[in-house]
């Protein structure tokens, strides 16, 4: 039986429950703002609460991969199109899968503020940090990144920022 998450992401890839879980945020977020554009004044509470909510995972998705990244980075290069947009790291149908949600998110949230502009709508511009954030957190725990080079220069016994003058 062909399952709607085996269309998502491959069988068998590492950490599925990212891109589930941001298509899962996507389509409630679609389907209040197609109800929002429909019925404006008593969506607006709705559309509120989804997209403040989405918005706060995403941020603490993004606040975790940043500190994910960071121990990684000591030890590999990690750039933010690698991150949060798994440019380089992310299998192909990852990518391609988070990409869409994101894309996704964003032509919703502009399509529903464009129909109905100054209403409730417009808290859905928020809705794609969602998307990065947990692209971001997928690349963080998931991604693979090339080793950083070994650097001569860089004292083994202290911080390279201090320049070798280890006392």
């Amino acid at each position: 039986m062909i399952v709607l998450r085996d269309y998502l992401v491959a069988p068998g890839v590492e950490g599925r429950e990212f891109p589930q879980a941001c298509w899962a945020g996507t389509g409630v977020f679609t389907a209040v703002a197609i109800l929002t554009t429909a019925f404006p004044d008593p969506m607006a509470v709705p559309i509120a609460v989804v997209s403040l909510g989405l918005l706060a995972v995403g941020c603490a998705a993004m606040l975790w991969a940043f500190q994910r990244a960071l121990q990684r980075s000591r030890y590999e290069l990690i750039g933010v199109s690698g991150l949060y947009f798994l440019a380089g790291c992310a299998p192909r149908s990852v990518r391609f899968s988070m990409m869409a949600a994101l894309a996704v998110e964003v032509v919703v949230a502009l399509a529903a503020a464009s129909v109905r502009p100054f209403t409730a709508s417009a808290f859905g511009i928020l809705v794609p940090v969602y998307a990065l954030g947990l692209s971001g957190a997928w690349g963080a725990r998931h991604g693979t990144f090339q080793p950083r080079p070994s650097n001569s220069t860089t004292s083994e016994r202290g911080d390279p920022s201090r320049n070798g003058d280890d006392v």
